[in-house]
């Protein structure tokens, strides 16, 4: 920025990025932390997301992490770490998984725990750094076990269906996953 004659206020920065922080947060406790109505309406995706998670590593392999996601009444979006397009036998077979899984009618299990023996039981954690000593783990009978705050369905019939609508690249080595539940 110098070499272009440009200065920066650092602290102006420090200020707005601080102040982005918190309004980010709060945003995510409303979407995410169960309360009220919109809790209520993308508990499904939020589940969903889960069972989409495992399938993946199932059927691409255990390199595969979930790099983001984003919820809403209508649809999922997914982000996971995987280096190339997923071919259709790929989509259909992760399809295939989750709505067995839908069919079994798996309940889903909310337990608090500490955070290292949520580890030690196997659950997977997207933000090793940000977890307080306990934490919330959603085990989905013997076949998903994450830690989790959001809010999710009792079991998963109640997700009725499962539908991939469009793979794409997020950025280079992500790739994003649309998907639809219930329809």
């Amino acid at each position: 920025m110098k070499e272009k004659g440009w200065e920066v206020d650092k602290e102006g920065f420090k200020k707005a990025f601080k102040k982005h922080q918190k309004i980010s947060r709060a945003g995510v406790k409303k979407k995410f932390g169960g309360v009220g109505e919109w809790g209520k309406k993308v508990a499904p995706q939020h589940t969903a997301t889960h069972l989409l998670h495992q399938a993946l590593r199932d059927v691409l392999g255990k390199h595969v992490k979930q790099a983001g996601s984003d919820l809403n009444p209508e649809r999922l979006r997914f982000d996971f770490t995987h280096p190339e397009v997923l071919s259709k036998r790929e989509i259909e077979k992760i399809e295939e998984i989750i709505n067995q899984k839908i069919k079994d009618d798996l309940p889903v299990v909310k337990k608090e725990m500490d955070y290292k023996q949520a580890i030690k039981e196997g659950a997977a954690g997207l933000f090793k750094d940000k977890y307080k000593d306990k934490v919330s783990v959603y085990k989905i009978g013997d076949y998903s076990c994450e830690i989790c705050a959001g809010p999710h369905v009792k079991s998963t019939g109640e997700l009725k269906s499962f539908k991939i609508k469009k793979e794409k690249s997020s950025s280079r080595g992500v790739r994003r996953v649309k998907a639809v539940v219930g329809n």
